[in-house]
């Protein structure tokens, strides 16, 4: 159950409507997980400063059980990730991505009144 979280300081209007189906989908295929669990959320012109500077830039979080626990299967993912919100976000390879990956264990997500580790 990855949970993706796009920050950017870019205005809604840069933004292609539909980001977030896009980015669900595009998760799902670079983790390699079912898309009907996969939860994005986007928030949009944000106040927001990268390495010092406020040029448009965004931050990605990755959270998920299994997939994102080593650098070498982050490496593969952030390089995909990477290409998809350069296009998406029509950002120049020189403008600020940063992704940040967190893996979880099955006890730190609730559903249905319970834990992952139950389900």
């Amino acid at each position: 159950m990855p949970f993706v979280e796009l920050d950017t300081n870019l205005p809604a209007d840069r933004v292609p409507a539909g980001l977030e189906k896009r980015l669900c989908a595009a998760t799902a295929t670079i983790l390699g997980k079912p898309e009907d669990r996969v939860n994005v959320t986007v928030r949009l012109g944000l106040s927001m400063a990268l390495n010092g500077s406020t040029e448009p830039c965004a931050q990605l979080l990755v959270s998920s059980i299994g997939v994102v626990g080593t650098a070498e299967e982050n490496r593969g993912h952030s390089a995909r990730l990477f290409e998809f919100l350069t296009k998406e976000l029509a950002l120049g390879q020189d403008r600020l991505i940063i992704i940040r990956f967190l893996p979880l264990e099955p006890w730190q997500i609730g559903k249905k009144g319970a834990v992952m580790t139950f389900l």
